[in-house]
């Protein structure tokens, strides 16, 4: 009954949960290669469902949160247009939660440490794409 007694006013007052979440900053660089070898200068438009930009490669953008597909479209001359969609999703944020029971002299002692896939709003588009364009 004593160690029970123990137990109980122990995890009143020493439980502990923390929770930590990570956010991406939304920016993504966008580069053009073909067979494994970067190259510059290719016309891409780059859509999401909160515009579209027409850029050169490489280059970074400043996407946001990933709530919608993500369409790049390459063109340059010498080789095949290239499209790359990234369907939208949402990701676990990678939040972690630690759990702690701690106990004095005599001991009793129990820790427990898991990961709680919280989910937010919006994912992230990756931070570097790549677009493959094939010779004509």
């Amino acid at each position: 009954m004593r160690i029970f007694t123990f137990v109980a006013l122990s995890v009143s007052v020493l439980l502990a949960a923390c929770a930590t979440t990570e956010q991406g900053d939304g920016l993504v660089s966008i580069v053009t290669a073909s067979n494994g070898y970067e190259f510059s200068g290719a016309h891409c438009v780059v859509t999401t469902g909160a515009g579209s930009w027409k850029i050169t490669t490489p280059a970074t953008l400043q996407l946001g949160e990933a709530n919608s597909e993500l369409r790049v479209v390459c063109n340059r001359i010498g080789y095949r247009t290239s499209e790359l969609r990234l369907p939208a999703y949402v990701r676990p944020s990678g939040a972690s939660v630690g759990l702690g029971l701690g106990g004095g002299s005599g001991g009793v002692g129990v820790g427990l440490g898991f990961s709680l896939p919280i989910m937010s709003s919006g994912g992230n588009y990756p931070p570097r794409i790549v677009v493959n364009m094939y010779p004509q």
